[in-house]
């Protein structure tokens, strides 16, 4: 196996621009010649290569060649010229329900989509139960597709592409579609390929979850390669250094980055009786104090609170999704306050981080990382470990 799940080279793609059409052939004749028409270079001498594992981004504007690159390297277009190497089953979420039949059932529709990703009949039947359930459409899977809404139609074909397993898949602007619990099991799907070391091209103008999902950008700029490099950079070049600006590190080395769309303008650390904690006792309860802001009017943020280790393992997270009092809607100045009835932690040295995303989780509009530095005493000294965990001994003598 070689070290590159994709590799292209000098690859370049034209198509025909017609400025004229010989409708039929008596026309043809009259003229004595071909139509006129002009070449377009869609895509010129791009070449990267892709690990094994990794996630590339590809950014640019409108008719810059990101989806023809995609198509090229599913196979749908053929290049004029260059190279292409793919070591793996390869699947692309391009355009979710291509392929199905309006007249066929939902059911219908899995084994004929199925089939034309590659599955095979014994796949899909071990499969169709999951695939019906992440697409939520128990009720209607066995009513034609004509019957479908076009968000119902969009879950169904990421349903079925999402089965399919793929070594490498290939994501063009899918993760933009759909209602927000769409977007949201989507994007989690996508975390899952990447836990599972599944190599991902995303192309999408949604920079934010491009910078999240990729350590490796890509700009192509009317067809070529205009700058390779980390997603920070890359970014920062194609909006003209405004993410950069959104880049920060304070005097204490805190990591700090986002959109900017919303800001975590304070994090504190607190006892119950409002004080600020520099050192806590094992089991105690406190306070984590937010205070918020927002640019622009934002629907249904995420706010999440981390503690990790000074390694980077997280240890314990959280964010408003879990509780009832979830924030709707976020339009300038607020106040959010965690409270933790014990902290369950042993002794040791902490990080605290916080961040606000959108209704997805991807999308980042201010992540504050190592934020707040603390540490743990531990009231019981014989207890080693991380997590403080309640518990008594009971002893019975046993007499001969």
């Amino acid at each position: 196996m070689t070290n590159s799940a994709i590799s292209v080279n000098s690859l370049s793609k034209n198509f025909r621009l017609y400025h004229e059409r010989n409708r039929y052939i008596k026309a043809a004749l009259l003229r004595g010649r071909r139509a006129k028409y002009e070449e377009f270079w869609a895509l010129k001498d791009v070449s990267f290569e892709v690990a094994h594992g990794s996630t590339l981004g590809i950014i640019g504007s409108n008719g810059s060649g990101k989806t023809t690159m995609l198509k090229c390297l599913t196979g749908i277009y053929t290049p004029e010229k260059g190279s292409i190497k793919i070591d793996g089953k390869l699947a692309a979420l391009l355009e979710l329900g291509a392929g199905f039949h309006p007249e066929l059932t939902g059911s219908e529709n899995i084994f004929l989509n199925g089939a034309i990703l590659g599955m095979s009949k014994r796949d899909i039947q071990t499969k169709f139960a999951s695939i019906v359930d992440f697409a939520g459409l128990e009720k209607f899977i066995d009513t034609p597709v004509k019957n479908f809404s076009s968000g119902m139609v969009v879950r169904l074909g990421f349903s079925i592409a999402a089965h399919v397993e793929p070594k490498i898949l290939l994501i063009d602007e899918i993760l933009s579609v759909g209602d927000q619990d769409f977007q949201r099991k989507s994007s989690e799907k996508i975390e899952e390929f990447r836990r599972e070391g599944r190599t991902i091209v995303v192309v999408s103008h949604n920079l934010g979850l491009v910078q999240q999902l990729c350590k490796e950008v890509i700009w192509l700029d009317k067809g070529q390669v205009r700058q390779v490099g980390p997603a920070a950079d890359v970014i920062a070049a194609y909006t003209g250094g405004s993410y950069v600006n959104q880049t920060e590190k304070d005097e204490n080395s805190r990591n700090r980055w986002g959109t900017g769309d919303a800001r975590i303008n304070s994090i504190e650390l607190l006892n119950p009786n409002g004080t600020q904690a520099q050192v806590l006792e094992s089991s105690a309860a406190l306070q984590v104090r937010l205070q918020l802001s927002a640019h622009t009017k934002l629907e249904s943020p995420i706010l999440r609170v981390a503690i990790t280790r000074l390694n980077g393992d997280v240890i314990w997270a959280t964010s408003t999704q879990r509780g009832t009092n979830t924030m709707r809607v976020l339009d300038g100045a607020a106040t959010a306050t965690l409270s933790i009835d014990s902290i369950h932690l042993l002794e040791g040295t902490y990080y605290l981080s916080a961040s606000i995303t959108d209704s997805t989780g991807t999308n980042e509009f201010d992540h504050c990382q190592n934020w707040i530095r603390f540490n743990v005493h531990k009231s019981n000294v014989f207890d080693e470990g991380i997590v403080a965990i309640d518990s008594n001994w009971n002893l019975e003598r046993h007499h001969r």
